[in-house]
Formats: structure tokens, sequence, C-alpha cells
């Protein structure tokens, strides 16, 4: 593909609450065995994109572990590759990144030298499957300057936590609101936008030195009248994860068959960093209903409609329901965990009660000694 990839993983949510204290949002863990970000890094290699940059800031510890080889996404066999970015300090610059245009302003050599004519840039808290050929394909043919990748949202749903835009019958974008409080169209951007190389440069730097720094608010919107600003409707399945409820939705999606084999049956594939584990162990006396139970988990109790993630353990005559255990936890015998999520590595002492409700999902976070050395 005659495009390079920019993934824009280094933002922080607080409609995350607790869940986004360990890891940025881009790291959070989907359906059983993935990371959020790997849908992304799929549909650039399936699109064959060859090569990637990454740019994380907030909590990226765990991002860059998970990011440590390209071997998992294939790229770079030959050429290309995965070039993974954190705020660093130089002789020009000591500021962390101010915003998704400065993100990418100040790691503008990598821009420059490239060779490809085009870039398409993504958001890494996105859930779906984007073939983003196409959407070149649709860029060239509208001549446009910059194609916005945009999804109608169902009625009813609340949009104000996106960018909202108007589009004509050509598909030029008339009007871009970012997260409106009151709005007239559900039209979303979905945050994945294709430009030519050489003037996402002019824009970044005419931005920085009028210190802009949101890609956004000070390029898409500011200039919406000014270039020709396409819109791309994808029609397939697409959650964005940026909040406590939307993440248990995305996941609780996964326990229904047709977004299931969406994902991980119908071609292409989506990858992510492969752990030597064996498989989950279900013991005399587990139940075990409508759910995802990854690798290297233990199950002696019940478990419904429910997630369960890699390594956790879960004792005897313990109920969980509607509820996402995260990775690496221990939950002691007769516990019963309804409407909830569990974060990583806690550990649930024997006989204890976690419950929340569908519109109000409890975070449970145990301040336990089982780490500590």
């Amino acid at each position: 593909m005659r495009a390079l990839g920019i993934v824009l993983a280094g933002g922080n949510s607080n409609k995350m609450k607790e869940l986004s204290n360990k890891r940025a949002i881009a790291a959070m863990p989907i359906a059983g065995s993935y990371r959020c970000i790997d849908f992304v890094l799929s549909n650039m290699t399936n699109s064959h994109i060859q090569k990637v940059a990454v740019f994380t800031q907030y909590n990226a510890k765990s991002l860059n572990e998970h990011l440590n080889s390209s071997k998992w996404w294939d790229f770079g066999r030959k050429q290309g590759g995965l070039f993974v970015f954190n705020p660093t300090i130089t002789a020009d610059n000591s500021f962390w990144y101010r915003g998704t245009a400065d993100t990418m302003y100040q790691n503008l050599n990598f821009l420059k030298n490239s060779h490809e004519p085009y870039v398409v840039i993504a958001s890494g808290d996105g859930v779906y499957k984007l073939d983003y050929n196409k959407v070149l394909e649709y860029h060239i043919a509208k001549k446009a300057d910059i194609t916005v990748v945009c999804k109608k949202m169902d009625e009813g749903e609340d949009v104000s936590r996106f960018g909202v835009v108007n589009v004509d019958l050509d598909g030029r974008i008339q009007d871009f609101e970012e997260k409106p409080i009151i709005t007239t169209t559900n039209t979303v951007s979905i945050g994945v936008y294709v430009i030519r190389r050489r003037l996402l440069i002019e824009l970044l730097e005419r931005s920085a030195s009028e210190d802009r720094y949101d890609f956004v608010k000070d390029i898409l919107i500011r200039y919406k009248n000014i270039k020709k600003i396409y819109a791309y409707e994808m029609e397939n399945y697409w959650s964005n994860i940026a909040t406590v409820d939307s993440y248990y939705k995305t996941n609780m999606d996964f326990l229904k068959g047709n977004i299931r084999d969406y994902f991980f049956t119908e071609y292409p594939d989506i990858y992510s960093k492969i752990d030597d584990l064996p498989p989950a162990k279900y013991n005399t006396g587990s139940c075990v209903k409508n759910s995802i139970i990854s690798c290297g988990c233990i199950i002696n109790g019940t478990v419904k409609n429910s997630i369960v993630f890699k390594k956790v353990y879960i004792g005897n005559n313990c109920t969980i329901k509607n509820s996402i255990i995260l990775n690496n936890v221990y939950i002691g015998d007769n516990s019963y965990i309804e409407n909830c999520i569990v974060e990583s590595r806690d550990t649930i002492r024997a006989n204890t009660t976690h419950v929340g409700t569908p519109s109000e999902l409890k975070i449970v976070i145990e301040k336990n000694e089982r780490y500590i050395i």
C-alpha cells in the first residue's frame, strides 16, 4: 500500500476511572486474549501497510511491552517496520505531547524521512475491522485533501463524546463539531484519517508555529471550509472503549456469536502477541455458560455471561455473572461477583461478595499483598 501508518495511543480518559490507572487505553484487554491496539495494528497489516509508528505517552509501560516485537503483526519483514515513539527531551524541546497534532509534530522527522505518498492516521482505542485501501481509493477518487472515516450511530445513542460531522450529498464534510452537547446528526468520526504526507507535514508545521496542538480542533475543524475534507462511511461493527460502560459493552458484544465470528472467524484475522500458556482447565463441579475463558485459567465455580482473561483462578463454589475478570486474578472460594470489572492481578479473598448493577458497574480493586516481596 502507498501509505504509512500512524497510531495515536498516548491518550488517557478519566471516564475510564480506575481502569486507566495502570495502563493506557490502547492497552486495555479485549475479548479474553487481545489488547485494544491489536485491532488497529491488524487493520494496518491486513491493508498491507508495512511501516507503522505508534505514539505512546500515558502509562506506556504495558503498551510498550506488548509492542516489543513487530513479528506478531508481521510488520517490516524486509522493509518498513513497527516504530514506537515516546516523548523525549531534546535540545529543541522538553515538552510532553500537548495534543495529537503536537505528537506528530514532535516526531516530524519520521514523516520527512518516509517516502510513502499518503498517511493513515488512526486512534488506538477503537475496536473494528477496516480495509484502509478502500478508504485510500475513495480519498483519491474524490481528490480530497483529508478523508475522515465516519459511522452513523444508532438512534438514541449518546454521541456527545465523539466528533460529529454534517455531510453533503457528495460526501464532503460541511461542519465538524468536537464533542457537542446537542447535535442534530448521529454521524461521528471514528478517529481514522487519510491525508497526503506532504500536506500533513505542511499543516503540522503551520499549527506548531501558531501554538496549536490538536489535530481535530486546530486542523480538521479550522480548515473545514478551506481544504476539501470528505467523509468515508463505514457500515460494519465499530466501538470506542474510552468509558467504563463502553468498555464493558464492547467486551460483552463478543459473547454474541455473530460478533465473535466476524472478528475471529471471518477473513481477515485479528493478531496479537502470543503467550505460551496451557489451555483453560475446568475442574469437577465447574459450570460455564455463554462465557469466554482464556488460556491459563483454572475454573472450579460457576461462570455465566462473563469474560475471563488469562491466568485467572476461580475457587470452589464461586459464582461469576455478567462480569469481566482481567488478567492474573485469584478469586477465593465461596465468592460472588456480579456486574463487575475486576482489575488485573487482584486477589479476591474467600467469602467475598461484589455486586454492581447494569446501569452502575462496579470496578473491583483489592489492595492486597499478594505480589509484594
